[in-house]
């Protein structure tokens, strides 16, 4: 059993201590990747401060590209040497969800606590988000995995591995937006900037974003947002008189109930409020009932931009590779293992678009 360093998480919100852990060899289905990069989402930082619950010691991360090295008995179409972004999308392929093509919600549960990893001594490890990619090497299900272009640099593929197609995937699958509507996006973080893209790249006729920091406005206008907003006073007047009317879909991609208590309030009629951010799980969210019903209006989930990781990734990276889609301004800073701990207190100030751990 090969050895591997990791950052680990032995107590919530405490750093995460760079330690060798054991990582077993690829199993039936399972691929064995060294990580190349593997980038910081809002996700990993939450379930290391605890919010989402979780067994500890710990290794997060799940934004992630590299090399496979291994595979084991039952894999199908991967092969050792070949480039892939590795995501957290564990699906059985037998389940109600699964085989109604919507592999994000697989049913089948996995429990990472009987995962690869174990400590230097055999001890437990839980393998967070079904991945544990805060680490030079994953072992995980092949239906996480998707082959990318050789001469695609790592570190830009990593981010398609989350915060790229949850955010283009929530305007493109689950908001489905069409030509001609009109789109706000709430929150201009990495996440955001995606979600702006997506419904740029699907025709929206305006994109507003909603931000509390002009300096992520600005870039929100980098990536196609046609207008800007200040989240101060009441923004949704500022959209309806921008827009003429209400938007007809309000992605959410922070993590704060908050702002979910008034997204419906940027909503035309029949205008659809989508949930990306993912608040701790203590916090909770209020809507008018029959306001809603009203005005047929409605409130979706969208986990990880309902993709079918297959089918989506190539399609985002021929985008990349015609210029429709920005990868490479995503990233805010490299860091190296050791650094992890201030790359998630960078992150944590709101102004890091992604920040990447780069591996040697």
């Amino acid at each position: 059993m090969p050895m591997i360093k990791a950052a680990v998480c032995h107590e919530f919100s405490q750093p995460l201590q760079i330690e060798d852990v054991n990582l077993r060899a690829p199993e039936m289905g399972e691929v064995e990747v060294r990580l190349d990069a593997v980038a910081i989402c809002h996700s990993d930082i939450s379930f290391w401060q605890g919010g989402f619950g979780g067994a500890l010691p710990a290794v997060y991360g799940h934004e992630a590209a590299g090399r496979v090295t291994a595979v084991g008995p039952g894999v199908k179409d991967i092969r050792a040497g070949d480039s892939v972004a590795v995501t957290l999308i564990r699906a059985c392929g037998a389940c109600n969800s699964c085989g109604a093509g919507k592999p994000t919600i697989c049913e089948t549960p996995y429990d990472g606590t009987k995962g690869p990893l174990t400590t230097a001594d055999g001890g437990q490890v839980l393998q967070g988000l079904a991945c544990g990619a805060f680490a030079e090497a994953v072992v995980v299900d092949q239906s996480q995995v998707v082959t990318i272009p050789e001469d695609m640099a790592k570190d830009v593929a990593s981010l398609m591995s989350c915060g790229v197609i949850t955010g283009v995937g929530a305007a493109v699958n689950a908001a489905g937006v069409r030509a001609g509507q009109d789109v706000v996006v709430i929150g201009a973080g990495g996440v955001g900037l995606n979600a702006i893209q997506g419904a740029r790249i699907a025709g929206a006729r305006r994109v507003v974003a909603v931000d509390m920091l002009e300096s992520k406005l600005d870039v929100a206008r980098e990536f196609g947002a046609t207008d800007a907003i200040l989240a101060e006073g009441k923004p949704w007047a500022e959209v309806k008189k921008l827009l003429g009317r209400g938007a007809d879909a309000v992605l959410v991609t922070v993590g704060a109930a908050a702002v979910y208590d008034k997204a419906p309030r940027y909503l035309a009629n029949g205008g659809k409020v989508v949930m990306i951010g993912m608040p701790h799980l203590d916090q909770t969210a209020s809507y008018s009932p029959i306001i809603m019903a009203d005005a047929g209006q409605s409130i979706v989930g969208s986990k990880m931009g309902d993709v079918v990781i297959r089918r989506d990734i190539p399609w985002m990276v021929d985008l990349y590779q015609q210029g429709r889609l920005k990868l490479d301004e995503l990233i805010s800073g490299r860091w190296r293992l050791d650094q992890i701990n201030d790359a998630i207190a960078d992150t944590m100030t709101g102004a890091a678009r992604r920040n990447v751990i780069v591996f040697d």
